[in-house]
C-alpha cells in the first residue's frame, strides 16, 4: 500500500477508509459493529494504543536538538494556534450549535490537537536520513506535543461536566492536579526514563555484549513501559511517551538502532491504521453521521478550512520560513485518531449531553482531514521541495 501511495500521490488512510465503507456497505451483517458508541470501551483502548505507539515513532524520527530556538515553530503553534483554536471552538459550539459549556470545551479540546497517526505524509523521514526541513519538523513536533498538552483541556471540560452534575470538583482541582501536577510528571518521567533507556542502550551495552542483539521489538516494549508507569504515577502518558523518544534519540543521534526501532513501530502502527481506519469507514457506512445538522456541517469545515489554517498561520508571523512553508504548516493541522480517542476517554469519565451529535461531527472531522489532506499532501510537500 505504501507502493500505491506513492505512485498515485494519495495518502494510504484514504484507500483504507474507503475499503472500510465499502466492505460495510457490502457485508454489513458479517462483520464487527463498528459503531464508536456502542463500543467505546474498545474504541478507547485501541485508539490509545495506536496514539502511543505514533507518539515514539515520531519521537524516535525527530533529530533537532531541543531548544526554544531550535523548537520555536512547534511551540508556536501549540502554544498559541492550539489554545487560539479551543478557545474559537468552544465559543463556536456554545453560540453557534447550542452545545451546552460541557459539550463545546470537550468538542474543542478533542478536534484541537494535530494528529501524529495519520500525518506520516507531511512527517519528517526515518532516523536514519539526515533531511530535516523545516515543515515537516514543525508539524511532526506538533503533533507530538500537542496529543498530550489537548488531555488537560479534555479534564476541563469533565471537569465542568461533573461540577454541572453536583460533584465537589472544582477548577482549582483541575488546574492544579491536571494541568500542573500531570503535565510536570509526564515531562520528568519522559525524559528521566528516555536517558536511563539510552544508557542501557548505548552505553551499558558496550561492556555487556549480549544487549547488542536487540531488536526492534523493544521500541515497542518502551513505549507500553513508559506510558503504563507514567499513568500509574498519574502523569500523561502521551506526554511521557513523546519525551522518551526525545531524550532515546539525543543520546546517540546517530546509531543505528533508532532505525531499527523506528522500522517497527512504523510496522506495527501501520497494521493498527489498517484496521482503525476500515472500522472507521464501516462506521462511517452504518451511520455515525446521521446525527449531523447543517449548523454543525458547518462548524467542521469552518475549523478545518479556516480557523486551523487562520491560528496558525498567525502564530508563525515573524518565524524566519518562507510565507508558502507558513501556509502549509497551517494548512496541514491533521485531525486524526487522537481525536476519537480524546471523546471516548472523557465519555468514559463523565457523563455528557449530545454524545451522539459530538460522535457526528467528530467523526465528520476526521473524514475530512484524511480525505482532504491525504489527497494534497503529496503535492504540497513536493512544491515547498520537502
Amino acid at each position: 500500500m505504501p507502493f500505491v501511495s506513492k505512485k498515485l500521490k494519495v495518502s494510504y488512510s484514504v484507500f483504507y477508509m474507503a475499503a472500510g465503507i465499502l466492505l460495510y456497505w457490502l457485508f454489513p451483517d458479517y462483520l464487527p459493529n463498528p459503531l464508536p458508541q456502542e463500543n467505546e470501551s474498545a474504541v478507547l483502548h485501541l485508539t490509545e494504543l495506536i496514539v502511543i505507539i505514533s507518539l515514539m515513532g515520531a519521537g524516535l524520527k525527530i533529530r533537532r536538538t531541543f531548544s526554544l530556538k531550535n523548537w520555536s515553530l512547534p511551540l508556536r503553534l501549540v502554544f498559541v494556534a492550539m489554545l487560539l483554536g479551543i478557545v474559537i471552538a468552544t465559543l463556536l459550539g456554545y453560540f453557534m450549535l447550542g452545545l451546552n459549556l460541557a459539550a463545546s470545551l470537550l468538542l474543542a479540546a478533542a478536534i484541537a490537537p494535530t494528529d501524529p497517526v495519520l500525518a506520516s505524509d507531511v512527517q519528517v523521514s526515518a532516523p536514519n536520513e539526515k533531511k530535516d526541513p523545516e515543515t515537516k519538523f514543525a508539524l511532526t513536533a506538533e503533533a507530538g506535543i500537542n496529543d498530550g498538552l489537548a488531555f488537560p483541556f479534555t479534564w476541563l471540560a469533565i471537569t465542568v461536566a461533573s461540577i454541572s452534575a453536583g460533584s465537589d470538583d472544582t477548577l482549582w482541582s483541575w488546574f492544579s492536579y491536571h494541568f500542573v501536577y500531570q503535565i510536570v510528571v509526564g515531562l520528568v518521567l519522559g525524559f528521566l526514563l528516555g536517558k536511563a533507556v539510552g544508557y542501557l542502550l548505548f552505553t551499558f551495552s558496550k561492556k555487556y555484549k549480549f544487549l547488542e542483539k536487540l531488536d526492534g521489538f523493544v521500541a515497542l516494549s518502551m513505549t507500553l513501559f513508559v506510558y503504563g508507569f507514567t499513568e500509574l504515577l498519574h502523569g500523561y502518558g502521551f506526554i511521557a511517551v513523546f519525551i522518551c523518544a526525545l531524550a532515546l534519540r539525543s543520546y546517540e543521534k546517530d546509531h543505528e538502532y533508532h532505525e531499527s526501532m523506528h522500522s517497527f513501530t512504523d510496522q506495527i502502527e501501520r497494521i493498527f491504521v489498517v484496521l482503525l481506519l476500515m472500522l472507521f469507514g464501516g462506521a462511517i457506512s452504518l451511520g455515525v453521521l446521521e446525527n449531523l445538522s447543517w449548523n454543525m456541517v458547518f462548524y467542521v469545515l469552518l475549523f478545518l478550512l479556516v480557523i486551523r489554517p487562520v491560528v496558525g498561520y498567525l502564530s508563525l508571523q515573524g518565524a524566519a520560513i518562507s510565507n508558502r512553508e507558513k501556509i502549509t504548516i497551517s494548512f496541514f493541522g491533521i485531525r486524526g485518531l487522537g481525536s476519537i480517542f480524546y471523546l471516548a476517554f472523557a465519555f468514559h469519565e463523565a457523563e455528557f449531553d449530545n454524545k451522539d451529535e459530538l460522535w457526528s461531527m467528530v467523526s465528520l472531522m476526521v473524514a475530512l482531514s484524511i480525505l482532504i489532506h491525504g489527497l494534497t499532501a503529496s503535492m504540497a510537500m513536493k512544491k515547498i521541495g520537502d
